[in-house]
């Protein structure tokens, strides 16, 4: 794993962590619509990873995979779902298998929201805003990841 995808798995991780932290906060929230929905790849569920809704101008909204492929979007509080509008989508689906290795079980191009390809136009509540993901002929990874890859 390079520095940049490194990059991205921590800001991924960093993101829950300060959602968890500000879901006591008070007042001034935009307001959130539920969202859920299922990712498949190559018509099977996808059953490990995340999805990741990024609004125009609004905290991201995240959802974990379950054993059938479904998420559940949470912006400030579990299951509260996603700010309204445009968004870019990122599935971030690898597990670390090691110290220094991680299995990919979809393409990584998923995990970038800049470059996934997967786009959303929230307009209002929805249990299936369902993404079918590709491996375009590819198949599941592992990638090892070098030791003292920092800046």
């Amino acid at each position: 794993m390079n520095a940049a995808q490194c990059r991205i798995v921590w800001f991924f991780l960093g993101s829950l962590v300060v959602t968890a932290v500000l879901s006591g906060c008070g007042d001034g929230r935009p307001r959130r619509v539920p969202v859920s929905g299922r990712v498949t790849i190559d018509g099977r569920p996808l059953t490990k990873g995340a999805v990741r809704l990024i609004p125009e101008n609004a905290r991201p909204a995240t959802g974990e995979l379950d054993s059938e492929g479904r998420y559940t979007l949470t912006t400030f509080e579990p299951g509260d779902g996603v700010v309204m509008g445009p968004c870019k989508v990122a599935v971030i689906a690898s597990e670390m298998v090691s110290s220094n290795a991680q299995r990919w079980h979809a393409p990584k191009r998923y995990a970038d929201a800049e470059h996934s390809g997967l786009t959303a136009d929230v307009a209002e509540a929805t249990d299936s805003l369902d993404f079918e993901l590709t491996w375009g002929g590819g198949r599941p990874f592992v990638e090892q990841i070098s030791a003292g890859g920092g800046e």
